[in-house]
C-alpha cells in the first residue's frame, strides 16, 4: 500500500500547510514556544501515517496510527489555546477546525 494514496495522509498534509500559514502571524516571542509546538504536532500527523504504512506490519501500522491520532489531539488543544490567547482569528480557528481531521 502506498501511503500517498490514503485520504488521511492527503488531508493531514493539507492541514500542515494551513497551520504553517496561520502560525506565521504568531508573535515572535512564541517562535520557540507555541508556534514550534503546533508545527511539530501537525507535521507529526502525516509523518506517522507514512512511517506506519512503511513498516509493512499490521501491528506496527496500527501503533503509528495511534501515535498520529495522539498528535491530532495535541494539535487540537494547541489550536484552542492559540485562539484563546488571541494568536489566531475566529476565521482561522474555524477554518483549521473544519479542515482538520479532529472529528
Amino acid at each position: 500500500m502506498d501511503y500517498k494514496e490514503l485520504e488521511v495522509w492527503k488531508e493531514s498534509k493539507e492541514l500542515v500547510k494551513i497551520i504553517y500559514k496561520i502560525t506565521e502571524s504568531f508573535p515572535s516571542s512564541e517562535q520557540f514556544g507555541l508556534t514550534n509546538q503546533i508545527r511539530r504536532s501537525v507535521v507529526s500527523i502525516p509523518s506517522n501515517v507514512a512511517e506506519g504504512i512503511g513498516r509493512n506490519h499490521v501491528k506496527d501500522t496500527i501503533q503509528f496510527l495511534y501515535i498520529s491520532r495522539g498528535s491530532i489531539y495535541e494539535l487540537e488543544t494547541q489550536i484552542i489555546l492559540a485562539f484563546e490567547l488571541s494568536f489566531i482569528s475566529n476565521e482561522d480557528y474555524n477554518k483549521t477546525i473544519e479542515k482538520s481531521i479532529f472529528a
